[in-house]
């Protein structure tokens, strides 16, 4: 079973937040609610999020604020941010939106469809992060554990690799046709540059399994680089 990708919704009022449910439910993710920054930190600290849209003016910490502190920890600073706000100050608020940390800036009333988009595109960037390492960890598994591919249970090498090709060409294929998807003067630079990205670990966890095919000679040594 697939696991469903989790987007932290945040605005203090609740009637912003059943429109906002209302308009990604489509997307048939898991929808998570705070009503302040405080909240959303908390929700931060023992779950992972493909995307947040946060509101910009919420009473004690606003939007800028709780982006700054998502973006000074570890956990959480490459999670993509999507401000939301019914004010538009000009460049200069959109300016601040962009330097602390925000992928997107949409002004209120907004096109449902256009959101709808914008946070699917998020959402499989992440499942496909998320597919990439489980790839990478039954590879290092192979590298390190000589064929162990789970606790109590043992596979031939050749017949792992065999299974590690396959799940791999998958996720490669699902690559693929996000980056034409993403392949358009229209498409958020954030997304395109986390795709280029994916693409580029594909590549390498891609020669590195190759060089464990029979015949392909000594295996190279993994790195923890991204």
């Amino acid at each position: 079973m697939v696991q469903k990708a989790k987007i932290l919704l945040v605005d203090d009022r609740p009637e912003n937040l059943l429109a906002l449910e209302a308009i990604l439910s489509a997307l048939d993710q898991t929808l998570v609610r705070a009503s302040s920054g405080e909240e959303a930190l908390k929700a931060l600290l023992t779950d992972d999020f493909a995307v947040i849209l946060l509101d910009v003016q919420m009473p004690g910490m606003d939007g800028f604020e709780t982006a700054a502190h998502i973006k000074r920890r570890e956990r959480t600073r490459d999670i993509p941010i999507i401000f939301l706000t019914a004010i538009n100050h000009g460049p200069h608020h959109t300016f601040r939106g962009y330097a602390a940390g925000a992928v997107d800036y949409i002004s209120k009333p907004f096109d449902p469809w256009v959101l709808r988009a914008k946070v699917s595109v998020f959402v499989e960037l992440y499942m496909k992060n998320c597919q990439l390492r489980e790839q990478a960890a039954l590879l290092r598994l192979q590298l390190e554990g000589g064929g162990k591919a789970a606790v109590g249970e043992v596979k031939e090498p050749a017949g792992l690799l065999a299974e590690l090709s396959a799940r791999l060409a998958a996720v490669e294929e699902q690559a693929e046709a996000l980056s034409k998807q993403l392949d358009d003067e229209s498409a958020d630079a954030a997304a395109v540059a986390t795709a280029a990205h994916l693409e580029r670990k594909l590549t390498g966890l891609r020669r590195a399994l190759d060089a464990l095919e029979p015949g392909a000679g000594s295996a190279p040594s993994v790195s923890s680089q991204n």
